[in-house]
């Protein structure tokens, strides 16, 4: 027979607001797939100056210039947290992948050392180089 409630109850877990409150092992897996599609960005614009190198001493010269811009810098720093991010977050589910660490505490406390250690990372990256 057909449920009654199917209208009365959410339909997804994903549905945050007043049906859903957000954990920090959800937020962190949002992240990981947010930063994994923003390094395709970054990549698509070190691939355009590549080929702009390529092409003409113009086409060089707009996009060295984009790249160089606040704009391109911008871009490519929150590209070295990325990296940091997704590394640590890939090290963390191979961690759960093993079946260790998928309780609350334990899994909370691996998404805050990815949060922070990107951080981290990412400004020893930037004043190393």
């Amino acid at each position: 027979m057909s449920d009654v409630n199917r209208g009365k109850r959410p339909l997804s877990p994903f549905m945050i607001g007043p049906y859903y409150r957000p954990q920090l092992t959800s937020m962190t897996s949002i992240l990981t797939r947010i930063t994994g599609n923003a390094l395709i960005v970054a990549a698509v614009l070190i691939v355009w100056w590549l080929l702009a190198a390529a092409t003409s001493a113009d086409h060089f010269a707009f996009a060295d210039a984009v790249v160089r811009s606040w704009f391109g810098k911008l871009v490519f720093l929150g590209s070295i947290w990325a990296v940091w991010y997704h590394f640590l977050a890939g090290l963390r589910h191979l961690y759960f992948d093993s079946g260790r660490g998928l309780d609350i505490p334990t899994a909370e406390k691996l998404g805050w050392g990815c949060i922070f250690g990107s951080v981290i990372l990412t400004l020893i990256t930037v004043t190393v180089l």
